[in-house]
Formats: structure tokens, C-alpha cells, sequence
């Protein structure tokens, strides 16, 4: 196979996007990635670069005439063969499919149209959107992608012929709020989770909280023992919080919803527009007189929330595993300080290895930006000092985790992990991702951050100097079997992705009856006392703050600029130049 110029297309460079960007790369193709501006940027890309073939992962708009006219271009689609339409994923979630596929089609005239080069299937979990986008289809695209860039860099440049069924024609129109409106005193709990699951990230479902017009989102089921109490309440009452979210009655139990957006006036400017806030905080005075619903770390497992612990293996040789499942990996500074509880608390469990299962989706992205640019808004608060806080809380659970000598601790990466979320990983003592995992080891794409969580200890603890410096000026995302290669990780599992962490647990179970035996613990507290004695961690965090506060409180404005757009999702002016190589 002949290494190919492939320009990637792309609306925001995002998860999927980043997955196909580093396989490519790794197979030995040459990349650059234009952000779809405008034509006219596009056109002058493909002068730039010159590629072999553009490849659009993630587009909102077609690829200009000019373009497809002139270099094969090829559009991955979230969908099976045959269907067209912007809503794809949405309408499989909503209606429930059981299986659902994607497909990488050649850039025609015609709307999700042209000739069939590769595609993929898949059964659809019971899932978020979100979730879907980030695993399944992911994976999906992959398969596809590659199968396809395969053929065109083998010579092939006419698509292959396929059956009937890949040719069958579905056209699906924009799902739109009138098809997802809930009816709360009709619909049943599955209908609910399903509408607000089908519209996950964007758009989110349109419906009202205390009479005010806002999206729905992160919608869990409530269990019969959390409804026991409400037995009587009318549907659609607000009843109880828990970790931000806010129970709901509907006609046969009830849903935690954890995210809400208000719906903007008509022609509000995205600058001035509303973002997606955990839902008790975006209607914090209204949420004060709801009761709090907390529950236990250890409970039955349809009993929703965001930490969780269980236990497992006979004594001597006990194995903890913590999970939290943040939206979006995001860590408030209320998350940072419920979760620093909870690995107070767990560290009292006589375990041997203690687990650290972040979430399924992601396992932490650091700091939570839509929670600190609400702070912006609020009267009495500022975003610096909301950020002074969360860097600080994030710390704490760090330095809570790098405190923990007296047993094996491994970060385990189901999903992504990116900025301080990655750093808060390399704070234990081992790290284990899935083969999927796509790690974003830097700050400097958020406004020149300089960032925390003690990485500058950490980093050059596995890299070294150089290393550790080389990583940080990339600011590429890398793959899990790249992190292993260059020690930035300890163990990268090819497996399917289900029965991962089953396959971790029983990993961390062998390693539980022979690591205080084999002599690795006392030696890995030596090295920790060493290393306190060459440089205390205080000094690393006081020297990382330092820089830290002036992000947020100096005269350059950058982080809050950067973090203003990413969370209001400003369309992007330019491509930055770290991934638009022709452009250098």
C-alpha cells in the first residue's frame, strides 16, 4: 500500500476525528487537517497540500463542486448504506434500532449520496448519542475508513459494486423538536430516556424546568427504591437532587436529569448564548428547596450516580474499584471535592490494588469550563476565581491519589482522557487503557494553559526532560499503543472493547495476592520518599500555580477567550497551525 497525502475535512476536530487522524498517521500516511470554514478555504487547503484524497469525518456542510470535481473525496456518514439525512443517529436512538451502521461515501452533488466505498455495522446499545458517537461508531468509522483509504491507496478509484441492500435509499429529514417533545404525562420512562438520549450534546430535547423553556439532557433511569417516596407525585414534578442532577417523575417512575441549557430569545448571537450547566446549578434557588437524595458509594446497581465502588477478591488479596462518571469528563469543583471524599474514604477498604475507573465516555478532561464560564455570569464570582478553584480541587484529587502508597493504584482508561484529566491518570501508580483510548497530554491548545495537576513531577517522571517537553509543544492526540511505546502508559489492551474492564478486574486481581510479596510496593514507596526528598510535591504544585494564576488573572486574555468559544461554541475563524501543516 502506497503512504497517501489525505487532507482531513472536518467541522471541529473532534473525538472521531482525532481517532481516524492518529490511525492514519500511525499506518504511514501523511496528514494535515483543515477546519470546514468557508469554500474558499477549503479550495485554497487543497492547493496547499496537494493530497491524494480529502477525507471529511465530521461535516455540516457540503464539500464545494470545486473540490470534489478536482480530488476524490470521501464523507464519513453515521449511518448504513442507503440512508441520507442529517439526523442519522438521532432517529436510530430514538426509534430504538437494533443495529446501525456506518458508511464512507464518495463526495458527489447529490446529500449523502454518492458511490459506496466501504461500510460498517454495528448493534446499537441502549446508550446515549454521545456514547454511541464516541465507541460504536467510532470504531465503525474506523473499520470503514480504513477499508476505504486500503482500496484507494491499492489504486482503486471507482467505488466497488455492492448488493441491493447497500443501495436502498432512505432519506431521513431533520428530527426536529416537535418529534422529540415530551409528553410526560404519556410517555413511559423508556420513551423519556429515549427522546433526551437522541438528542445528547446537540440539540438536547426542548421542554421546561419551573415554567422556563431549557434542553434536556444526561437523562438516567430512576430506581423504584429512589420513587418509593414519590409514589404520589404528578408526572413530570420535580422531586429530589442528586450530584447535580434533578429527579422527574413520569407515568411509571422517574428520570435523573444532570444537564440543562436555557433556550435562547430569538436571534441571540452564539457569543451571548446559553450553555449546558449541570442542571440543579443552572436553576440553583429553584433546586435549593428540592431535598438532596444522596447514596452510598457501595448500592445496588440500577441505583443511579456518579461515583461508585465496589469490592472484590478474597482477603490479602482484595481489589477496589472506584468509578466516576463525569459528563463529558468534566470536573467541577464540586466533583473534584466529592470525588477527593470518596478516595478518603476508600483508601480506609483493606484492598491491595485500588482501581480508578474514571468513566465510560471519558475517563477525565480536567477542569470543567462550562461550570467556570457560569461563574462569569454570576454575580459576586468571576471565572478566574472560579478557575483559581477548580485547579485547585483537581490538585487535591492528584495529590490524594500520589498519597496513596500503601497499595497498588491503576488508572484504568475506558474513554478518552485529555488535559488535566490525562495528568490526573499518570498520578497513579500504573495506567491501563483500552485500545481505543485516544490521550490529549496537554493545556496549550486552551489559550496557552499552562496547567497543573502536578505534571510537571509526573510527566518527566516517565519521559523524562525532553520527552516530557517534545510531548507537551505537539499537542497531537496519541494513541493508546503509541502512549505505551513511548512509557507514557503501562498496558494497552487490544481486546474488544466489551469485557474490558472485566479483564482489567481479573488483571488487578493476579497482581493482588503477589505485589506486596514481590517486593515492588516497598520499592515503590522508596522511590516516592526519594522523590519527596529531592523536591517536595508542594513545590511542584506551588511552581505550576504560579504560572496558573497567571493565565487566569494576568493581562493576556487567551484561556478565557479560548474558553469563552469552546464553550459557547463559536464557529471557528481559522485552523490552528499545529493541524494545518500545509498552512506552516
Amino acid at each position: 500500500m502506497n503512504p497517501l497525502r489525505i487532507l482531513l475535512l472536518c467541522h471541529s476536530f473532534n473525538s472521531l476525528t482525532q481517532r481516524l487522524f492518529a490511525e492514519l498517521r500511525a499506518a504511514g500516511h501523511t496528514l494535515s487537517v483543515e477546519l470546514d470554514i468557508a469554500d474558499s478555504v477549503t479550495e485554497e487547503a487543497v492547493a496547499l497540500f496537494r493530497p491524494d484524497l480529502v477525507l471529511a469525518p465530521f461535516l455540516k456542510r457540503r464539500i464545494p463542486a470545486t473540490v470534489w470535481q478536482r480530488v476524490t473525496c470521501l464523507v464519513v456518514h453515521p449511518g448504513p448504506p442507503g440512508d441520507q439525512g442529517p439526523s442519522a443517529l438521532d432517529w436510530a436512538v430514538w426509534r430504538g434500532e437494533p443495529h446501525w451502521g456506518v458508511t464512507v461515501l464518495q463526495a458527489n452533488g447529490d446529500f449523502d449520496a454518492g458511490p459506496v466505498w466501504a461500510h460498517a455495522r454495528f448493534p446499537l446499545r441502549e446508550a446515549t448519542k454521545g456514547s454511541l458517537y464516541r465507541r460504536e461508531v467510532t470504531q465503525a468509522s474506523l473499520q470503514a475508513t480504513l477499508a476505504a483509504v486500503q482500496r484507494f491507496a491499492g489504486g482503486e478509484r471507482e467505488a466497488p459494486a455492492w448488493t441491493d441492500e447497500a443501495q436502498q435509499v432512505r432519506w431521513q429529514p431533520l428530527l426536529r423538536q416537535g418529534e422529540r417533545a415530551i409528553n410526560w404525562f404519556e410517555d413511559s420512562t423508556a420513551t423519556v430516556l429515549a427522546k433526551i438520549r437522541s438528542g445528547d450534546g446537540q440539540p438536547g430535547v426542548l421542554d421546561a424546568l419551573w415554567g422556563q423553556p431549557c434542553y434536556l439532557g444526561d437523562a438516567h433511569p430512576a430506581s423504584a427504591a429512589s420513587m418509593a417516596e414519590f409514589s404520589n407525585a404528578e408526572p413530570g414534578a420535580l422531586l429530589a437532587v442528586r450530584d447535580g442532577a434533578l429527579l422527574r417523575r413520569t407515568v411509571d417512575g422517574g428520570v435523573w436529569i444532570g444537564q440543562a441549557r436555557r433556550a435562547d430569545p430569538p436571534g441571540t448571537s452564539p457569543a451571548q448564548g446559553s450553555f449546558k450547566q449541570v442542571a440543579a446549578e443552572l436553576f440553583a434557588s429553584e433546586a435549593a428547596s428540592l431535598p438532596q437524595r444522596p447514596v452510598p458509594l457501595e448500592r445496588a446497581a440500577d441505583e443511579w450516580g456518579e461515583l461508585r465502588y465496589i469490592e472484590q477478591g478474597p482477603e490479602g488479596a482484595r481489589v477496589g474499584c472506584l468509578s466516576f462518571d463525569f459528563y463529558n469528563g468534566a470536573m467541577s469543583t464540586a466533583r473534584c471535592e466529592r470525588l477527593r471524599a470518596a478516595l478518603l474514604q476508600v483508601r480506609e477498604r483493606p484492598t491491595q490494588v485500588l482501581l480508578l475507573m474514571g468513566g465510560e465516555g471519558f475517563f477525565s478532561n480536567g477542569i470543567d469550563l462550562n461550570s467556570i464560564e457560569a461563574a462569569a455570569h454570576r454575580a459576586g464570582d468571576s471565572a478566574a476565581d472560579a478557575s483559581w478553584r477548580n485547579i485547585h480541587a483537581m490538585n487535591d484529587v492528584a495529590l490524594a491519589v500520589l498519597q496513596t502508597t500503601d497499595r497498588l493504584t491503576v488508572s484504568v482508561l475506558r474513554g478518552n482522557a485529555g488535559a488535566g484529566g490525562a495528568f490526573l491518570a499518570l498520578a497513579a501508580d500504573q495506567v491501563w487503557a483500552h485500545g481505543s483510548v485516544v490521550l490529549n497530554p496537554h493545556y496549550k491548545n486552551m489559550g496557552n494553559l499552562y496547567g497543573s495537576e502536578y505534571w510537571t513531577y509526573l510527566l518527566p517522571r516517565r519521559l523524562g526532560e525532553a520527552g516530557a517537553k517534545d510531548l507537551m509543544a505537539q499537542r497531537l492526540p496519541l494513541l493508546a499503543a503509541e502512549a505505551l511505546k513511548i512509557g507514557l502508559i503501562d498496558h494497552n489492551d487490544e481486546g474488544p472493547r466489551e469485557g474490558f474492564e472485566e479483564r482489567c478486574l481479573q488483571r488487578a486481581l493476579a497482581l493482588a495476592g503477589s505485589y506486596n510479596d514481590s517486593g515492588e510496593l516497598a520499592a515503590q514507596q522508596a522511590r516516592r520518599e526519594q522523590d519527596e526528598a529531592h523536591r517536595p510535591l508542594a513545590h511542584y504544585r506551588e511552581q505550576e500555580l504560579a504560572r496558573m494564576h497567571r493565565n487566569f488573572y494576568g493581562f493576556d486574555p487567551s484561556y478565557h477567550v479560548a474558553r469563552h468559544h469552546f464553550v459557547h461554541k463559536q464557529p471557528h475563524a481559522w485552523t490552528p497551525r499545529h493541524l494545518a501543516v500545509h498552512r506552516l
